[in-house]
């Protein structure tokens, strides 16, 4: 569903990551590792189509679905309307699920503008479900939620993996998937002939 091959991206035009390879699966997760500042949301950004990498090719990136840091809602919209917005975008029509899924429903009137962080969290994530898209491409998914939400989340995940989708995620939270494979980033680390001088002073 998603193949990457000797991937080299950068972040601020300095190299931080060279020949990452991996595939990915129907039905499987990949849970990225490393430390903060080790280049994993550029990975992720340079996946996602949203930077062109350095070298390497990706295949697959048509069927992915990216939520990021940013929650990616429209404030002056309902929680339905926003989820409505991004339906359409996708052709999917469809939005029950995704509020079912996130506990929405309740709040399905209210403008976005006016939910808590941890709302507005969930909600952005909920637009992975009408998107479609079987490949979730997701950067620390769980900042903002509380224990109950990160549940939500680890079982619309399950939820999705067992229907054939696949994930791809950097996050420090262990969401109870035991079948989860794990890709330390660490090794692929930039050499220093392909850095710049001031590298050093970063």
């Amino acid at each position: 569903m998603l193949t990457v091959s000797d991937l080299s991206v950068a972040r601020g035009g300095l190299p931080v990551l060279s020949g990452v390879s991996f595939a990915l699966q129907a039905g499987e997760a990949l849970i990225l590792r490393g430390p903060n500042g080790s280049g994993k949301t550029t990975l992720l950004r340079s996946i996602a189509g949203l930077q062109p990498p350095l070298s390497g090719t990706i295949e697959g990136t048509d069927r992915i679905a990216y939520a990021g840091h940013q929650d990616g809602i429209k404030t002056a919209l309902s929680v339905e309307e926003n989820l409505g917005f991004w339906a359409s975008v996708f052709g999917t029509g469809k939005i029950e699920a995704a509020l079912e899924g996130f506990d929405l429903l309740g709040l399905k009137s209210r403008l976005a503008g006016n939910l808590s962080a941890g709302q507005k969290r969930r909600l952005g994530l909920a637009r992975l479900l009408v998107t479609g898209r079987p490949v979730w491409v997701l950067d620390e998914p769980t900042v903002s939620l509380d224990a109950a939400s990160v549940a939500l989340f680890a079982g619309a995940v399950k939820t999705h993996l067992a229907g054939g989708g696949a994930a791809l995620m950097a996050t420090h939270i262990d969401l109870g998937l035991p079948e989860a494979r794990s890709l330390d980033v660490t090794p692929f680390k930039a050499r220093p002939e392909e850095l710049g001088a001031d590298e050093a002073f970063l």
